[in-house]
């Protein structure tokens, strides 16, 4: 019966096969385990993301699957407690024509009316739950990568005109020029000098389902470029993507902090600035504590960043907090202190301000 989920990975007994149907003799034999195992494992993954075809049919899903831009499409994960993951634009524009529902045997996910940059990998897994602590179950997830096809929008399509994209000599870089036709021929080109980047398929590869990937990003690679796609018609040109060198040290926050004197008067205005230099695409977190917090009395805190150019194709990111304390008093005297996070942990730095 279409739909039902893979066998468990034994080997078939003997004659097991004659009961199904197939329109070629099958000569009986006994898989080699070393070598199923890992086809068998993601067929048995796979096989409860399943497709809701019309007339109560189902259809387990491939690796990929192409529809037409317009089509509507339901998909169903077998499991009490199902999580869904989908192309993150849906929930940013909380757009209505998603629907995602848990039912008792399985969790459904509608998307109606798709549009080309609906494109994307659309997955389940099921969640264990023990308590209040929830855990992803490795052995039963599943995804498909879904295409929807759109002859006027070879191109996914993005909300900007414009990206920039960090080249980290650490990690591979990748140009987002994704297709919503997978047989698209699609090529990178510099704008200037004006000429098409050759894609060697080791350097530079090209993934249908993430677009140019650099695997070894160097600062000859900066500049600015764009994706042509061909498809049985005109071609079509990506939006434009800025490349920025990086190298900044990976690690906690580098952080130094000042303030704009370190004694003050009676009733001056007095601000304390924290800065971090660090990786462009690494946002950083600021905490304080002053002197006047355990009184309550207020201060004005205010946080932005932006990029520097370091003259030598070098890109970093300053990030700053700055605390303004209006009219000093005595009880502002003290240390102020600035908690600098990001993802590789903390650092504290603080300066001490008197009152004359």
């Amino acid at each position: 019966v279409t739909g039902q989920p893979a066998k468990s990975k034994r080997p078939k007994e003997p004659g097991e096969n004659k009961i199904k149907p197939v329109n070629k003799k099958v000569k009986p034999k006994t898989p080699k385990m070393k070598e199923r195992e890992s086809a068998d494992s993601s067929l048995k993954s796979q096989s409860i993301l399943t497709q809701v075809m019309d007339k109560g049919r189902f259809q387990k899903l491939a690796a990929t699957l192409s529809l037409s831009a317009g089509q509507s499409i339901e998909l169903r994960c077998k499991g009490s407690n199902v999580i869904w993951n989908y192309p993150s634009y849906l929930d940013t524009f909380k757009d209505s024509r998603l629907s995602i529902k848990q039912l008792d045997r399985y969790g459904q996910l509608i998307l109606a009316n798709s549009t080309a940059a609906d494109t994307g990998e659309y997955s389940c897994w099921l969640q264990l739950c023990n308590g209040n602590k929830c855990t992803k179950d490795e052995t039963k997830t599943a995804s498909t990568y879904i295409f929807f096809t759109d002859k006027e929008e070879l191109f996914v399509p993005t909300p900007s005109y414009f990206e920039i994209v960090y080249l980290n000599p650490d990690k591979p870089a990748v140009i987002p020029c994704r297709v919503t036709t997978p047989s698209a021929k699609v090529t990178l080109h510099r704008e200037f000098p004006a000429e098409e980047i050759e894609t060697d398929g080791t350097d530079i590869i090209y993934d249908v389902k993430k677009g140019f990937v650099y695997q070894h990003p160097t600062s000859d690679h900066k500049g600015i470029v764009y994706c042509k796609a061909e498809s049985q018609g005109a071609p079509q040109i990506s939006i434009k993507y800025h490349l920025l060198y990086v190298e900044v040290p990976k690690g906690p926050p580098s952080t130094t902090i000042a303030a704009s004197s370190n004694r003050a008067d009676l009733s001056d205005s007095v601000h304390v600035i924290c800065t971090v230099l660090g990786e462009p695409d690494v946002d950083v977190n600021f905490r304080w504590q002053y002197p006047g917090q355990e009184s309550e009395k207020p201060a004005i805190i205010q946080s932005f960043w932006r990029l520097i150019n370091r003259g030598t194709g070098h890109t970093t990111r300053i990030s700053k907090s700055i605390l303004l304390v209006e009219d000093f008093e005595a009880r502002d005297a003290g240390n102020y202190i600035c908690i600098a996070q990001n993802l590789q942990g903390e650092t504290t730095v603080a300066t001490k301000v008197e009152l004359n």
